[in-house]
């Protein structure tokens, strides 16, 4: 071999496998990041869920269901968007949570999360399950 001449591919390695390092360090970073999204939305369901039902049994007991609900999906690490109450003691609480990024960097990365559940008392009617209840 000569001195100085060198061979042209000489360092291609290198390149191709710092390729595939990164495309793979990128694919694990969204693999992370949907399971934090899809960790957070549950979280937000739970609070809207236990939020409903704190709501409706406050109704239930004559207190404010709203004021209840609020108290209860703040408990549960989110915020309550919106707290409707229907006729027949239904109540409908919507719950918001900011979903951080892989890692807890860079909070609202990957949006907010939103929830929403309905509670009330079980209506018994004519047919179906319950009815002979009633």
């Amino acid at each position: 071999m000569r001195a100085g001449r060198r061979d042209p591919e000489r360092g291609a390695g290198t390149v191709l496998v710092l390729g595939i390092v990164a495309a793979i360090l990128l694919l694990a970073l969204g693999i992370a990041a949907l399971g934090t999204a899809q960790n957070v939305r549950g979280a937000t369901q739970a609070a809207a869920d236990l939020g409903a039902l704190a709501g409706a049994t406050a109704l239930r007991d004559g207190f404010d269901p709203c004021e209840t609900a609020r108290a209860a999906v703040a408990r549960n690490g989110a915020e309550i968007a919106s707290c409707e109450v229907f006729d027949g003691g239904v109540v409908r609480v919507v719950a918001t949570r900011e979903a951080p990024g892989p890692g807890g960097e860079l909070s609202g990365a990957l949006g907010q999360a939103r929830a929403s559940a309905r509670a009330g008392p079980r209506v018994v009617g004519t047919h179906g399950p319950g009815a002979e209840m009633g």
